[in-house]
């Protein structure tokens, strides 16, 4: 097996002045020490000349040129507004006359995507803020187009406040209640794989609004028990132990049935729109269009491999099919994220081709064209220009760890705007004459750059020198990208950090990171890389002392194709495991490595990769550790599960045959296992089940459990202590320098 670099080894930001021989602490890490600068709540404005940001101290909405990148107002300052007290802004949403703000504050996340919030009705003229409501937290409230009427969410029902009415708020549905009905947001499933917060819109003369209505009385329920804890302690806990309980299906359940309702403003109709949908089918999209008489909705058949984009009419209730794509396998969840709806078009991607392209419609349905072709992977869709006809989307033509910004002119000629290597995202401006180039590398933190969209670049807006020149007073490992073969003829791309004294005459204990789940990928020429991201932190922390780290993406993974992505259909986990262990086999054959001392971690999916190629026959891994692991996928979700494994009932081999809880009695090196006790996404129940397994195996493990915590394990010092006890795992079976 030849290995190929594709990037030398580069001692990072070695060409900056300062005294290497720092050393890195895991608390100054986990205290974000090392945290790269980032602008958020980045917002386009309508006259496309500016664009919008909450200033870093959170107090205000600060207003700059896409020309200049420099300040040119201030749309809101919470020193100096009249009205209630808004301690810190943490988001808002322009109305779409620009006359007002909804600034979001007080906010207390739910699950992943959702949270409630306090919002406060901002005028900008008359520099005063009102309540949007006094009932209580709402959560995503809606702008009508006019800008005169906001409905939001409280308590699974939709409410509307009328601004030209003294803000007199209604209640447009009045059935929502917990665990049975849900108006206008998604449920717990549709939110955290379809990735969405809000199901409802107005119309484009704002006088009807539409949303996803979802019955999930049938759904089977879960129940997480809580602690008083601490960091935050739960005083009601105190005598007790309380619980949680919530909607959640599990593979081949029943989902919450879901339909599409009306509201008429004026006349207070409610009307059931006439929308064909399987009995089990899923609405995983509901939009407004620039037409009054079209509301654009998205299903999916259970399976996931029919996607239809039907038009309905909210006043006839009447929904016409426009769009009918079908694909092999299923359809990727990013095809729902890049879903955009201009004034006049509609932007499709599809792997019906092979590949993850892009497809032009009109409002009609009608295939215009297809933007792209070639054997590369669409990664992202900005938006269609309807001055020029001209498409803007993110793309890897140079290769599956790179990314470019790029066009699609309307002549059909492609060009790319941001030709340097890395990983390249954008912000643009609404009338995409300028965009925001957030670009890194490997060895390089984020970047934010003005750009003109002929490439020409106008201001740098943030450069991370100040995290690059105290990066560089520490040894630093190197980073390099490389690619092995496997002994199935299978190319694999994969990292590698060395400590920054490496010898090449000794051998070296290794721990690999993976994810290597459906579509994701790890190995990417970006800073953001690694187990605890920003650079590879920990990773860096980790070589420090005398270990190399390794990071492959295992078949599965995406930016490579359909037919490399979804050859882990129905059987999740057996190649992801097989190519883990051939990345080992590989690494124990390079002079440098002691092939008796390579170690495998991962978190989620990743923690699921860990026990399936601990387990997977071969005996190539001295320990490992998952974090947050599934264990059996009868055991997760549906949407999730079925999309890549179909129902248990129809593929019961792939649920039974092929699981951590089969292998127990395969697991081979000492094993560590984290879990949170109130993970609302992989439930504890995946440990628990699997460490009866590995005890009725008579196999040996540690396990450490963490009182409160989700599925980010996260909270007061709960982090450090983790890693902590990683690394000391770590260095306890490998031994450290």
């Amino acid at each position: 097996m030849k290995r190929q670099i594709i990037v030398g080894a580069m001692l990072l930001l070695g060409v900056l002045q300062g005294t290497a021989g720092q050393k890195f602490e895991l608390k100054d890490i986990m205290r974000g020490e090392f945290r790269q600068e980032t602008m958020t709540e980045v917002r386009p404005l309508a006259d496309g000349e500016t664009y919008a940001q909450i200033s870093v101290d959170g107090q205000r909405i600060v207003t700059y040129s896409f020309k200049t990148g420099k300040q040119v107002g201030v749309l809101f300052d919470a020193a100096t507004a009249r009205g209630p007290k808004v301690n810190s802004v943490d988001g808002y949403t322009v109305s779409p006359d620009g006359k007002r703000l909804l600034i979001q504050t007080e906010t207390k996340s739910i699950y992943r995507r959702s949270f409630t919030a306090t919002y406060y009705i901002y005028s900008i003229q008359n520099n005063k803020l009102e309540p949007l409501s006094d009932g209580g937290p709402q959560q995503t409230p809606v702008w009508s187009p006019d800008g005169n009427l906001i409905a939001f969410v409280r308590d699974n029902n939709i409410h509307l406040v009328k601004l030209l009415y003294d803000n007199a708020e209604s209640e447009v549905t009045t059935d929502g209640k917990r665990n049975a009905v849900i108006n206008g947001i998604p449920d717990w499933v549709y939110e955290e794989e379809f990735s969405y917060n809000s199901a409802m819109a107005f119309t484009a003369d704002s006088k009807q609004i539409v949303w996803v209505r979802f019955d999930e009385a049938d759904v089977p329920q879960y129940s997480m028990q809580l602690f008083k804890g601490l960091s935050p302690e739960r005083e009601e806990y105190r005598d007790y132990p309380g619980e949680y309980t919530y909607k959640y299906p599990v593979p081949g359940k029943q989902n919450a049935k879901v339909s599409v309702h009306s509201y008429d403003i004026k006349s207070h109709q409610t009307r059931t729109l006439q929308l064909p949908l399987d009995k089990d089918g899923y609405i995983p999209r509901l939009m407004a269009t620039s037409d009054p008489a079209k509301v654009c909705v998205v299903t999916m058949n259970r399976h996931q491999d029919n996607l239809k984009v039907y038009m309905c009419n909210p006043l006839s209730t009447v929904c016409t099919m426009i769009i009918d794509d079908k694909v092999d396998k299923y359809v990727k969840e990013e095809t729902l994220e890049d879903f955009v709806i201009s004034d006049s078009h509609i932007l499709l991607t599809s792997e019906r081709d092979g590949y993850n392209h892009l497809y032009l419609y009109n409002l009609n349905g009608q295939l215009l064209r297809q933007v792209v072709n070639g054997n590369y992977v669409v990664k992202s869709v900005y938006g269609y220009d309807e001055a020029t006809g001209d498409t803007y989307f993110s793309a890897n033509p140079k290769g599956a760890t790179e990314k470019q910004v790029m066009v699609a002119r309307q002549n059909g000629k492609i060009e790319t705007l941001t030709p340097k290597a890395g990983v390249h995202n954008a912000y643009f401006s609404t009338n995409f004459k300028y965009f925001i180039d957030v670009w890194s590398d490997m060895n390089t933190p984020l970047q934010y750059t003005i750009c003109q969209t002929n490439g020409k670049q106008l201001a740098t807006l943030i450069d991370n020198k100040a995290l690059q020149q105290k990066l560089a007073q520490y040894d630093l490992a190197t980073k390099e990208l490389f690619t092995l073969t496997t002994s199935e003829g299978v190319t694999l791309n994969g990292w590698m950090m060395k400590p920054k004294d490496f010898n090449p005459q000794k051998r070296y204990p290794v721990i690999m990171y993976q994810y290597g789940g459906p579509g994701s990928q790890q190995v990417l020429n970006q800073w953001g890389i690694g187990m605890n991201g920003n650079g590879a932190i920990l990773e860096q922390l980790l070589c420090q002392q005398g270990y190399i780290c390794v990071c492959v993406d295992n078949r599965g993974t995406g930016g490579r194709g359909a037919e490399f992505e979804k050859c882990t259909y129905l059987r999740l986990g057996e190649l992801e495991a097989r190519d883990q262990v051939e990345a080992a086999l590989w690494l124990g054959q390079q002079s440098y490595v002691d092939k008796e001392r390579i170690a495998i971690w991962g978190w989620s999916y990743g923690g699921w990769n860990t026990l399936m190629s601990m387990s997977e026959g071969r005996p190539v891994f001295r320990c490992g550790i998952a974090i947050a692991p599934p264990t059996c996928w009868r055991f997760y979700d549906t949407i999730y599960t079925e999309r890549y494994m179909r129902t248990p009932q129809e593929n019961p081999k792939g649920y039974d045959e092929v699981n951590p809880i089969a292998r127990a009695g395969k697991l081979h090196g000492a094993l560590l296992l984290c879990h949170g006790l109130a993970d609302d996404n992989v439930h504890y129940r995946n440990t628990a089940e699997y460490v009866e397994a590995l005890v009725q195996a008579d196999k040996d493990f540690r396990q450490l459990v963490y009182t409160n915590r989700n599925h980010s394990i996260f909270g007061g010092n709960t982090r450090n202590h983790l890693f902590r006890q990683c690394l000391n795992f770590f260095n306890s079976e490998l031994g450290s320098k």
